[in-house]
């Protein structure tokens, strides 16, 4: 058929006052002067073409003798498409895939501000964030899947004692001393762990009280004799559990890359630096000044407070939270110091002359932080009027800058206290009483389910960042 000829066919089918549509399978006739009221779209700019070329850059095909407009679309959706065309407005049902239904109308050059007010604002909800419900059978998934390396890594440790010298009793020790809970003596020697950790927390605080210090020979206050007998058996029992561990370790390479086993090490090293510090200033009175490096070495002490971590699930969880939250809390850092720059600066300018204690932007850096953070000691406070306004909005503003990514970093330990309390469940149901009889229960099938779900997740994704391509090579096919 020539260009002419088409062109007379078009131009007969707008004078008809309909013409034939059929996509997928679905065919309808529909009049001119409606596709007309929405000359942009797709089947408005078909009405307007004069050659063959024309009206195959819109449909995939045209059937010369019946006149028909052929679509290799999806029929199911055709239908939204043809009530739009007739009331002016589209409309989305629950059970539609948004992304899909977003592909299809960018298709027939329907923009999405044609959505009904009723629709809107689920329609738009659903594409922008996905749904609680499914964000947390999400997080319940990958919580009990993430688990499976860290079970297997688990097991492979201990399958290490067979073979070797008092294996079996071995591991009954490593998995008394490394996993509390684990039985009855793990239970009891954690229980016994943190009373001993609790114990040197509370014996360094009371010694910082004046009613409990002895003055020495030189009139310098001292430990009391009580305090130091606690202290040498703390030190004592962190020593005798961290050669213990290392003893029964599986693994004696990678005993000290775990973050626990180095907070042991670093809770008694400073005891002995410190014993050895001691002795040096004793034996050569020109390195008195040795002693100062002591007393600093005695304060991180505190740090045995971490210790406790290896006896509590949330500590852990949380530890766990901030390693992998780091780009949420660098976000947070950094939201906090464009706000007190911006708020110290303005403070500077409005009280420098006025006030002393914001006379210097420093001073103002350390105002700011403390609003924004609405802790607010009082101890510098704004004096005037325009002072008082910007003190306000930067608290109302610090207030929305800590929110924003706490939700984020909230949900990664909720996510994290359920994959550990999984993982410990786990442990504990392996039964190595009589050397390795099986591996620990764990659904393969749901494991591998998974991960297959991640990958269409990652590949859907993909093809969700660029719904203009797809929809350009459609209409392109």
């Amino acid at each position: 058929m020539t260009g002419q000829s088409l062109c007379d066919v078009s131009e007969a089918n707008v004078e008809d006052g309909e013409i034939r549509i059929n996509v997928g399978g679905f065919k309808r006739r529909l009049r001119s002067h409606t596709l007309l009221r929405f000359p942009e779209t797709r089947l408005g700019r078909l009405l307007l073409c004069h050659s063959r070329e024309a009206i195959l850059e819109l449909c995939d095909d045209y059937d010369d003798v019946q006149r028909e407009f052929y679509f290799d679309r999806n029929p199911e959706l055709f239908p939204y498409v043809l009530h739009f065309y007739h009331t002016g407005k589209l409309h989305v049902m629950a059970e539609l895939c948004v992304f899909s239904f977003s592909q299809e109308i960018e298709y027939w050059g329907i923009n999405e501000f044609f959505i009904d007010s009723c629709c809107s604002y689920s329609y738009h909800g659903r594409k922008v964030e996905p749904e609680q419900e499914k964000w947390d059978e999400q997080s319940d998934q990958e919580s009990t899947t993430s688990s499976f390396d860290e079970i297997l890594a688990f097991y492979n440790d201990a399958s290490k004692f067979d073979g070797q010298p008092l294996g079996n009793f071995r591991r009954q020790l490593w998995l008394a001393l490394d996993n509390p809970g684990y039985s009855v003596l793990s239970r009891v020697f954690s229980v016994l762990s943190i009373l001993v950790v609790l114990g040197s927390i509370i014996t360094m605080c009371l010694n910082s009280l004046p009613d409990f210090q002895i003055p020495d020979g030189q009139g310098n206050p001292g430990e009391d004799p009580r305090f130091e007998i606690v202290e040498h058996f703390g030190i004592a029992w962190f020593t005798f559990e961290l050669v213990a561990r290392f003893a029964v370790a599986p693994d004696f390479l990678k005993f000290f890359k775990n973050a626990l086993n180095l907070i042991d090490l670093m809770s008694i090293v400073p005891f002995y630096i410190t014993l050895v510090v001691n002795l040096v200033v004793e034996s050569t009175p020109t390195l008195a000044n040795l002693g100062r490096v002591a007393q600093v070495l005695r304060l991180m002490r505190i740090f045995r407070i971490l210790k406790l971590a290896r006896h509590s699930t949330g500590l852990r969880s949380l530890g766990a939270t901030l390693k992998y939250s780091y780009k949420e809390v660098g976000l947070l850092l950094l939201y906090l110091s464009v706000g007190i720059s911006i708020f110290s600066v303005v403070a500077y300018t409005i009280e420098k002359e006025e006030n002393e204690g914001l006379a210097t932007i420093p001073a103002c850096w350390w105002w700011a932080t403390v609003s924004m953070t609405t802790v607010g000691y009082g101890d510098v406070v704004p004096g005037t009027t325009a002072g008082k306004l910007t003190a306000s909005a930067c608290i109302l503003a610090g207030i929305l800058v800590v929110v924003l990514p706490i939700t984020l970093i909230f949900n990664k330990f909720s996510h994290f206290y359920r994959r550990q309390k999984q993982l410990e469940s786990a442990m504990r149901s392996c039964d190595f009483g009589d050397g390795m009889k099986e591996v620990p229960s764990v659904n393969l099938r749901d494991y591998y389910a998974h991960k297959v779900k991640s990958l269409m997740a990652s590949l859907t994704n993909m093809s969700r960042s660029s719904p203009s391509e797809l929809s350009l090579n459609d209409s392109l096919h």
